[in-house]
């Protein structure tokens, strides 16, 4: 055990020169210097301050759109068997209809194959049919609203992610709060109200034409407001293309008009269906509708084949930035409403640095000390392994990207405390086999081997803990989870590589000396 090739040397030694190459510009101002690496470890919001902000997802209208969607299959399919049926109607979660007495039986064989066994999943029944007199309640589970909660949660959670990255906030932290809810911190960040009207937006995006005529209440026809002035337009209900058909979208600047505009480019299937519109309605006006408001309505000039295009509607450079982004990120499955905002100022992060801070220098001070009165000089190697270890922790959340917060710091003091009780298992060890062996060579070698499983024991048992923390955990758990699994494996390194080493030096110089701990 106290024998270390020069393959083995050098690696320690590598690991520690890198180690400290990633460490170094935590600690120094260098201002992109190209010797050394721009990543550092980033602080969290708890630390450097910045914004919250809970948003809560209104899935009501995904519900309802599923519901709208279900009662056209239902009609068509209820048609086809030529069932009649009267008064088709919702009622909060439910499809409600009148039907025929003597038609009850061909329409529960309708309805088991088409609405219960064609909805069927792997775990839950999406609806549940009951008949009361004339009238048929076809009622979505709570499963099912519960499944269109996470879905709807899920692709929310990726779009807002990808609305901030186009900001190019550094390091947020987005995260779920129970079914509808969502938690972003944006450390460092004072002012977010360029991101708040960004996730305010939906940003369902699509191409409709204006309507011939001007009787909102035809088939087909609805009434839209202009985004820009107190107007309206009527627009076919028809849509040609959506954002889905969307590839990218880039602010602009129009020379002819001298505004800022927005150029978008489609997808092959968006390309032709463009292509067959706009030749087919040379001359009329394609409403460019977001989030069922007007932004712009220009008028077809010719076939648009390539699938790119331009959306125009006196934007200023900013305005079309936002668009751009939203459109670029995707529409969200349904409405953010901001419920909650905080802004934490630095000086509580401050303060929250400088206590952590002296917490760990004085958690260090009391172990460097005790572990010199009680080990001599195999607790100055012991000290030297403890910084070290601090070094590799540093350097590794930093190559990683990692956030620092409070209960990271929590994690990197407990990890202190983890690393000197290896120590003493090692120490403690090591004075009994002096008491048997007469070798300094047999006794340390011996102590190293039998105190192996013990500190791997120790060590791994503790790492699965921290596995779970960071599965089960969201936020400061992750943070603590993640600084405590790198401080283990550290650990284990500098103490049980890294300070076997260096004590191996000194037994092999002192092997015919009288050892004393």
């Amino acid at each position: 055990m106290l024998y270390f090739s020069r393959f083995k040397v050098l690696s320690i030694f590598v690991t520690l020169l890198l180690g400290i190459y990633f460490f170094i510009p935590n600690i120094a101002q260098l201002n992109n210097n190209f010797l050394f690496p721009n990543k550092k470890v980033n602080l969290g919001l708890d630390l450097q301050g910045g914004s919250y902000i809970l948003l809560e997802i209104d899935s009501k209208p995904l519900v309802d759109q599923k519901l709208q969607t279900k009662s056209l299959e239902l009609r068509r399919e209820l048609r086809q068997k030529n069932i009649n049926y009267l008064n088709f109607r919702t009622e909060k979660n439910s499809l409600l209809f009148d039907f025929k007495e003597d038609q009850k039986n061909l329409l529960e064989q309708v309805l088991n194959d088409k609405v219960i066994n064609s909805s069927v999943g792997a775990t839950a029944r999406e609806f549940s049919i009951t008949y009361q007199a004339n009238i048929v309640r076809i009622t979505f589970t709570e499963d099912l609203i519960n499944m269109v909660k996470k879905n709807a949660l899920e692709q929310s959670i990726e779009i807002v992610r990808n609305r901030i990255d186009e900001l190019g906030t550094k390091e947020p932290n987005i995260i779920t709060r129970g079914q509808d809810r969502i938690l972003v911190e944006l450390p460092g960040l004072k002012d977010p109200g360029e991101i708040k009207k960004l996730l305010g937006k939906t940003a369902k995006l699509t191409f409709r034409f204006l309507s011939n005529t001007n009787d909102e209440k035809s088939m087909g026809i609805e009434a839209l407001n202009s985004s820009k002035k107190d107007a309206k337009y009527s627009v076919e209900k028809r849509i040609v293309i959506s954002g889905e058909n969307l590839i990218d979208a880039q602010p602009g600047f129009d020379q002819l008009s001298n505004s800022s505009v927005v150029n978008f480019k489609l997808d092959n299937l968006g390309s032709r269906k463009f292509g067959a519109a706009s030749k087919d309605n040379i001359g009329r006006n394609l409403a460019i509708v977001l989030d069922n408001e007007v932004i712009s309505a220009p008028v077809i000039r010719s076939a648009i084949v390539t699938g790119n295009g331009q959306i125009s509607g006196n934007f200023t450079a900013q305005e079309a930035n936002e668009l751009a982004i939203l459109l670029r990120s995707g529409a969200l499955p349904a409405p953010l409403s901001i419920i909650e905002e905080r802004t934490v100022g630095p000086d509580l992060g401050k303060e929250s640095i400088q206590n952590g801070i002296f917490s760990l220098i004085i958690g260090l001070f009391l172990v460097v000390a005790y572990m010199l009165y009680n080990y001599r000089i195999l607790g100055l190697f012991s000290n030297v392994s403890l910084f070290a270890n601090l070094i590799l922790i540093t350097s590794t959340l930093s190559i990683l990207g990692s956030t620092l917060t409070l209960p990271g710091i929590a994690g990197i003091i407990l990890t202190v405390g983890m690393a000197v009780d290896s120590n003493v298992l090692i120490y403690e060890r090591i004075k009994e086999e002096l008491k048997i062996e007469k070798s300094n060579l047999i006794a340390f070698d011996t102590a190293y081997k039998k105190v192996l499983t013990t500190i791997l024991d120790s060590n791994i048992t503790t790492l699965i803990a921290a596995f779970v923390l960071y599965y089960m955990g969201s936020g400061p758990v992750k943070g603590f989870a993640i600084t405590l699994a790198i401080g283990i494996i550290s650990t284990f390194f500098t103490t049980y590589v890294f300070g076997r080493y260096l004590v191996s030096i000194y037994v092999k110089k002192n092997k015919e000396n009288l050892i004393r701990i």
